[in-house]
């Protein structure tokens, strides 16, 4: 039986590039290369990396990514858009609980929750931030965003529910406080035309969560900031009004 987010992006590549939160990369991939001084001998893993935007614009810079997705579609598309503009990108249908990288990047990306935090289970999330240390060579930084568990704990269960989504419709929401797991149903359109109902659940860390994960994951130092849409900077202070956090660890 697939899980929700197979379901969603089994055809659903043309539709996510045009939601409002896609519209942030380069502004996104201006803050990848800060931290990684500009350094073009980069190598760079793109977790869950969709239908390719941030390894697109990096290999526009110059850089050398790989990315890896588990929807067939997501890849396709990444690999027709890549093909047009004469960019070479090594992209695979790759699960990111089952990845065999060791010691070959150094840096992975997971941007807008590219695999982590979509899992059915803790241990599947946890596998996830294991491999991604595990593919990152000695140095080498992970930074992704996550959803943080301070913006629903923060917030009226109401409003939380109410914030809604510009891609489709979520309805009869239900968020665990013994869990911190979201579980809506979730209605939206396909790339044919279907509509499609699905039973969604994802999971909220709060930041002594994520810290301890990555410690435990293999990472020495992590870091943990606002995420701002397109504007990723060291200089936004995470708050329970952030929905998103964006963090940076290094694996010494």
């Amino acid at each position: 039986m697939k899980q929700w987010y197979e379901e969603l992006f089994q055809d659903y590549a043309d539709k996510y590039d045009n939601v409002s939160f896609t519209s942030g990369t380069r502004g996104e991939v201006d803050f990848i290369e800060q931290e990684i001084d500009f350094n073009k001998s980069s190598l760079i893993l793109d977790i869950g990396c969709g239908t390719g935007r941030h390894s697109l614009e990096l290999a526009r810079r110059g850089y050398k990514v790989t990315g890896i997705d588990l929807s067939a579609s997501m890849i396709g598309k990444a690999i027709k858009m890549a093909q047009e503009e004469n960019l070479t990108i090594d992209l695979h249908i790759r699960d990111a609980r089952d990845l065999n990288f060791r010691e070959s990047f150094d840096l992975a990306i997971m941007i807008c929750e590219g695999a982590f935090p979509l899992m059915e289970s803790d241990e599947m999330n946890y596998s996830i931030l294991k491999n991604a240390c595990l593919s990152l060579k000695q140095g080498g930084k992970l930074i992704f965003t996550t959803l943080n568990g301070l913006f629903p704990l923060f917030h009226s269960v109401k409003e939380f529910i109410n914030k809604g989504s510009d891609q489709g419709q979520s309805t009869e929401n239900t968020f665990d406080l013994m869990t911190f797991r979201d579980y809506s149903t979730y209605e939206t359109e396909d790339d044919k035309g279907n509509m499609i109902r699905l039973s969604c659940n994802e999971r909220y860390y709060v930041p002594s969560e994520i810290t301890w994960l990555l410690k435990s994951a293999g990472f020495s130092k992590s870091e943990i900031f606002g995420c701002k849409l397109g504007a990723f900077s060291r200089n936004d202070l995470l708050t329970s009004e952030d929905f998103e956090m964006l963090v940076v660890a290094e694996k010494h």
